[in-house]
């Protein structure tokens, strides 16, 4: 019995992520013009923290009131904060795929980080205007006087530019410090669970996080207490105002979401007996679950008629 009980839950898991992942790729047909522009231009911002650097200046560490009352963790341990940000990016890309495995679902993927990108291109756009601003010395090991790396030598040729040095080049920084970036990713991952996440302690302990990642950043002297917390605040003015802008997730329990994809007339009239299904019982059925009810209904029937004939 337990035999046939995983191979059952393993069918209705495959039937899942083929709904899922079909209704996934029309929606990032639609989408995937918007959702390339905004990957090029995180080339781009790649592209101008790295031309920064070849105009950074080392110089003394300017003075700071986070550096005056954290404790300076050491070069060996600045892996700690890099870590907890490695953890965060993770979690939440996880995440945004859970629809693919879970029964349960309020989002969709490709729609989810449509509006993550957008967040994340605002944001970064009035990050490079802001550091191309004012160049000031890195306050990062390898940043400061006597560092081979806190000066980056004149590109050979055009092709090392475009390259920027990955993933070196993006490790060992110089100069893009207003505002930093890892609190720009912490906090836009943040904001959005806040939104369209359902478990009120992830939420709880996604700001937690946020607030230790912004004192392990300035603990291990990757930026300034200014990089942190104009970060805060521009962010989240950010996510405000582009929140207004673009139009508001369909929800899934709802089933209107199901209009945002091209329906067959078949489909569409699947869809027209589930709305008049609703209208009289008061509930709604999730699209994308629809064959895995009626597979998990007819298994049931199935056991229903072998326990009259045998003993269960």
């Amino acid at each position: 019995m337990m035999t046939i009980y995983i191979g059952r839950e393993a069918s209705k898991l495959w039937k899942r992520i083929c709904a899922e992942t079909t209704t996934e790729i029309n929606l990032l047909l639609e989408n995937w013009k918007y959702i390339l522009a905004c990957l090029i231009f995180q080339y781009i911002h790649g592209l101008a923290a790295q031309g920064v650097h070849y105009i950074h200046r080392p110089g003394p560490t300017l003075q700071d009131t986070g550096f005056f009352l954290l404790p300076e963790l050491g070069q060996d341990k600045g892996y700690i904060s890099e870590t907890v940000f490695t953890c965060v990016f993770l979690s939440f890309v996880l995440w945004t795929f859970h629809p693919f495995i879970c029964k349960n679902k309020k989002i969709y993927t490709v729609l989810i980080w449509c509006r993550v990108l957008a967040f994340l291109v605002a944001s970064q756009f009035l990050r490079i205007v802001t550091f191309y601003s004012t160049q000031l010395p890195g306050p990062n090991y390898h940043c400061r006087e006597g560092s081979k790396l806190a000066r980056l030598p004149h590109p050979e040729s055009f092709l090392e530019v475009l390259l920027i040095n990955f993933p070196r080049g993006i490790v060992f920084g110089c100069g893009d410090l207003i505002f930093s970036s890892h609190m720009i990713f912490t906090l836009v991952f943040v904001l959005t669970y806040q939104k369209y996440g359902t478990q009120r302690f992830v939420k709880q302990l996604g700001w937690l996080i946020s607030v230790v990642q912004s004192l392990l950043i300035i603990a291990s002297r990757k930026h300034y207490t200014v990089d942190v917390v104009v970060a805060w605040y521009t962010v989240n003015l950010v996510v405000f105002f582009i929140s207004k802008k673009l139009p508001e997730l369909p929800d899934r329990s709802s089933g209107a979401a199901s209009l945002l994809l091209p329906l067959s007339t078949k489909e569409r009239d699947i869809m027209n007996k589930e709305e008049n299904h609703k209208l009289i019982n008061g509930n709604s059925v999730e699209p994308a679950d629809r064959e895995l009810n009626k597979a998990e209904n007819s298994s049931k029937w199935q056991d229903s008629g072998r326990c009259e004939w045998s003993p269960c």
